[in-house]
């Protein structure tokens, strides 16, 4: 019988502690990890941080089930907070692996989610990228890099956006999240029949996805607002189907929360951009 693992108190493995413990600054043979590109770890050099080690967040997660009426346009709040929680549950332990490592936040992230073959509601959530360090050379002035959460910022932003926004005075502060998972109506069969062979508004099929969108975006909004941020950059709005069918997907929304680096911040342009051509 395979040995059980053993987790810390955020459910990050012990086997990843100790990897992260080699990875320290100082620790002997300690080298960085990083899935970032050339351009983009030299721009983040560039801005002042220093690269520390890869860190991930994994959840594999049982998703419920909801039913939903076939000619009604609903939300499946179930499946809206399961999509939430198991993201967070990577996100927290991307950020405990980045804490260990005593980084100031964490840059390049990605959020990935693969249903897997033990079912069909069963999916694997990943949190990924990589942990930096304020360099320590004064550039900056006097910073607090971390949220008024006490946590490491975390960016899904490029390199070379990283690279921009410090430039141009601005910190980020969180990626920011909302999800809605909704059920469109299926329109009835007359309906459907009378709209042969016409152009013609769906207005029922507008206004479900119209109001998904909208529940996502909402989210994500009020997770920047307890952060404290001035506005949210890079935002991304996806939409997956996931294993539901074609009557029910997820509306996913996605951005990097930002503040001023200082009060009374006035956008400075950045005035180089590091090339390797």
């Amino acid at each position: 019988m395979a040995d059980k693992i053993a987790h810390t108190a955020e459910g990050v493995p012990e086997d990843a502690m100790r990897r992260l413990a080699e990875l320290k600054p100082g620790s002997p043979g300690s080298i960085f990890t990083s899935d970032l590109s050339v351009n983009e770890f030299l721009l983040v050099k560039e801005a002042g941080f220093r690269p520390l080690g890869l860190v991930l967040g994994s959840s594999i997660y049982h998703v419920g089930l909801q039913v939903a009426r076939w000619g009604k346009s609903q939300e499946l709040d179930v499946l809206s907070q399961a999509m939430y929680h198991a993201r967070e549950l990577a996100m927290s332990r991307m950020e405990a692996e980045a804490d260990a490592l005593g980084a100031d936040g964490i840059v390049g992230v990605r959020l990935e989610v693969e249903f897997k073959e033990f079912g069909a509601d069963v999916a694997e959530f990943i949190a990924i990228g990589t942990a930096v360090k304020d360099d320590g050379s004064g550039q900056h002035g006097e910073v607090t890099w971390r949220n008024n959460k006490n946590q490491p910022f975390t960016s899904d932003l490029s390199g070379q956006d990283f690279w921009t926004l410090i430039r141009a005075g601005y910190a980020p502060l969180g990626m920011v999240m909302g999800s809605c998972v909704y059920h469109i109506a299926h329109q009835r069969f007359g309906a459907a029949l009378g709209n042969i062979g016409k152009n013609v508004e769906l207005e029922q099929f507008t206004q479900a996805l119209y109001d998904a969108r909208e529940l996502a975006m909402a989210r994500m909004q009020a997770e920047a607002e307890a952060l404290h941020a001035e506005g949210i950059v890079g935002v991304q709005l996806r939409n997956h189907s996931h294993t539901w069918g074609s009557h029910t997907t997820e509306f996913f929304a996605l951005g990097t929360a930002v503040r001023p680096l200082r009060p009374d911040h006035q956008i400075q342009r950045p005035t180089m951009v590091l090339s390797l051509d």
